[in-house]
């Protein structure tokens, strides 16, 4: 007996109705039905065959904790990120970074505060005249030999 995927993520929001906007707009995700909870509001989203589920509660956006999403045109995504001030470079160094596979990453914060990491799988295609706070982490914290091996992106 084993876990085969990931179902949902579950994150803070809140203004339930500026978040669902917020993915909506940025990524595309879709509004799905949702049961009531009694006491705490809930909008699910769909992302494929995964849900994204949004929840009002007194509490705040945790600052480290994240998920990750994959775009099919990051430098559009990096664009909007950027006009919307959404971009967080603070948190772990940089805003948009290409690691040791050459993968890129991009951090960037919702209407909630929440950390949402934003992937693309190969940094060639990414013009750096448009994504200009690309910066390699090999850069900022030496990596190790067996480093180049460690990826985001695993054959299916």
């Amino acid at each position: 007996m084993g876990a085969t995927r990931f179902n949902h993520v579950s994150i803070y929001a809140d203004d339930l109705e500026a978040s669902a906007r917020f993915y909506e707009e940025l990524f595309g995700l879709e509004r799905l039905p949702t049961p009531e909870f009694g006491d705490t509001e809930v909008l699910w989203l769909r992302l494929g065959e995964q849900q994204l589920h949004l929840f009002r509660r007194e509490t705040d956006a945790p600052t480290f904790h994240h998920f990750a999403v994959d775009v099919d045109d990051f430098e559009r995504t990096y664009l909007e990120a950027r006009r919307r001030g959404i971009l967080d470079g603070s948190t772990f160094g940089a805003a948009v970074r290409e690691l040791p596979d050459g993968s890129v990453q991009m951090y960037l914060r919702d209407p909630a505060g929440n950390l949402v990491e934003v992937d693309t799988p190969d940094v060639s295609p990414l013009d750096r005249s448009v994504v200009t706070e690309l910066s390699r982490l090999a850069d900022a914290v030496p990596q190790p030999a067996g480093a180049a091996g460690a990826t985001l992106y695993h054959p299916r």
